[in-house]
């Protein structure tokens, strides 16, 4: 694991890269963050690509979704997931992302950037 820091308009976020697959369920997802909070001091803004994002977490019906932006919603982090997401076809999925991303706590967007353009907006 890769974890990269990025400061913007002096706020820090951290950009973890992977070979191996970072989320696969709840418990990767808590190690996933507190080790960003121990590696780049209490960092609570958190950059993945969604090929390290276990499929079964697009899967709405599998439930991991829900239960991982949960622990990060109990635990003050925000993620932002970097990807091509026009593959999916599912209607409550695509819901899912458009409701996220009007929100303040996930996002889905399709490049670095915008994954730090949006976190860092967060605490401007």
């Amino acid at each position: 694991m890769n974890i990269q820091q990025i400061n913007k308009n002096g706020v820090s976020v951290a950009y973890v890269t992977s070979h191996e697959k970072l989320i696969t369920d709840v418990q990767s997802a808590l190690d996933l963050m507190a080790t960003v909070r121990y590696e780049v001091a209490d960092c609570n803004l958190i950059i993945v690509n969604k090929s390290e994002v276990s499929e079964a977490f697009f899967d709405l019906k599998t439930r991991l979704a829900g239960e991982v932006l949960q622990k990060f919603i109990n635990y003050q982090t925000k993620i932002a997931i970097i990807g091509d997401y026009s593959g999916y076809t599912s209607k409550s999925l695509k819901d899912f992302i458009y409701e996220s991303n009007n929100g303040n706590d996930i996002f889905f967007v399709q490049d670095v950037d915008q994954a730090i353009e949006k976190l860092s907006s967060l605490k401007a």
